[in-house]
């Protein structure tokens, strides 16, 4: 999207066209067309607005009701904090006293609106003329919108109870994935030689950050939103809690939950016990699960993997608990014949510290009974194991 249409959806026609659209919701976009068209709206706009449409019903999950009255680019709706996490950001920053925020690649605003939200002033800044249209639009004057680099002077204007924030670019002008922090669009260097400048930056990183990356006095967290890890965050000076340098923050079903390696013992091993809990990812990714392994007053089934045990029940938000009812030596045969004799069809298969394949063992299983089970593929101290278990809740 370029600013000339960002300008034409933003006109009175184009607001006009983009509430009929809403109020249609769901249609067969062809008849759809052709109906606007033969009722006199320009063709060119019909297109750009029934694109929003379809742009708006796909960020809605990640966005909330707010998706639906705001402009969108494809990119920009793959990209975008989810709502509830933005909402988080913007607390570290107004948590810490700063009263100003720059968001440093800002996107179509979902984080510098709810940084607005907080109660911050925000500048906005993105190096795409038609983003930046697209993030004022959003906007609508509750931050100053400015398109420029932002690795371009931009944060030598901030000063004393300013913040910084960066969403650095992570794929290529061709949609691949960077997974080299050096390898974004500001690069961590940048974000780090901002945060020596700026004391309270903070920036939106890939999940699979390395832990050696986190430089001294900062935070890293993991956020992970209904079972899926969406981001690391990285936060410098004030914005970083005293002694934490790893946490974790899972946001499920309305809860919200924090770990940190505050108390990160290493956990015992042995053998399986009657129950198996395996931690959130954004737990695993934050190395926590020794912290899990603490509050269920368990033990690993092996050295090497993120998998907890205990002897009877127990239960924390970080973790989702099996009951055990069998532990095999791996085996096809053996497996095949154990599932079969208990009429089993449905298989979820979960798997860690295992190269098979889940799909391909189905096909190779043949199961064909009613009874729907789940089996995980692990280590179990050394050796390849079957687990079947039963999820708890």
């Amino acid at each position: 999207m370029d600013p000339a249409d960002v300008a034409a959806l933003t006109s009175p026609t184009g607001r006009a066209l983009l509430d009929l659209l809403t109020a249609a919701g769901p249609a067969d976009p062809l008849a759809l067309g052709q109906r606007l068209r033969r009722e006199g709206h320009e063709p060119a706009l019909v297109a750009l607005a029934m694109t929003q449409a379809r742009l708006r019903e796909r960020a809605a999950a990640k966005l909330g009701p707010r998706a639906h009255g705001l402009l969108l680019t494809a990119a920009g709706v793959e990209q975008a904090t989810r709502a509830v996490v933005a909402a988080e950001h913007a607390q570290r920053f107004a948590g810490a006293g700063v009263r100003r925020v720059a968001d440093l690649g800002c996107g179509v605003g979902a984080d510098a609106l709810a940084l607005a939200d907080a109660g911050l002033a925000v500048l906005a800044v993105d190096a795409d003329p038609g983003t930046a249209a697209v993030a004022a639009a959003n906007l609508a004057g509750r931050a100053e919108v400015r398109c420029a680099d932002v690795t371009a002077g931009v944060v030598d204007e901030l000063g004393p109870g300013d913040g910084a924030w960066f969403d650095p670019a992570r794929r290529t002008t061709g949609g691949r994935r960077l997974f080299d922090p050096e390898a974004t669009s500001p690069p961590l260097s940048f974000v780090l030689a901002t945060a020596a400048r700026v004391p309270a930056t903070g920036a939106k990183l890939a999940p699979g950050l390395p832990h050696e990356l986190v430089p001294a006095g900062a935070e890293a967290q993991w956020t992970s939103v209904d079972g899926d890890v969406v981001e690391s965050a990285l936060w410098c000076g004030p914005l970083a809690r005293p002694g934490v340098a790893r946490s974790a923050l899972v946001l499920r079903a309305g809860g919200r939950f924090e770990l940190d390696d505050s108390a990160n013992p290493v956990p015992a091993v042995g053998p399986v016990g009657s129950h198996l809990h395996e931690p959130d990812g954004a737990v695993i990714r934050a190395g926590l699960v020794g912290a899990v392994a603490e509050q269920l007053g368990g033990r690993l089934v092996d050295e090497t993997i993120a998998y907890v045990t205990t002897d009877g029940p127990a239960s924390t938000p970080f973790t989702r608990s099996y009951a055990v009812r069998d532990v095999l030596p791996f085996g096809l045969k053996a497996l095949r014949r154990h599932l079969r004799e208990r009429d089993v069809g449905p298989l979820t298969v979960k798997k860690r510290g295992t190269a098979v394949d889940p799909d391909v063992l189905r096909k190779q299983l043949a199961l064909k009974g009613s009874v729907a089970a789940t089996i995980v593929l692990t280590r179990v101290a050394g050796r390849q194991s079957v687990l079947v278990v039963e999820p708890i809740g």
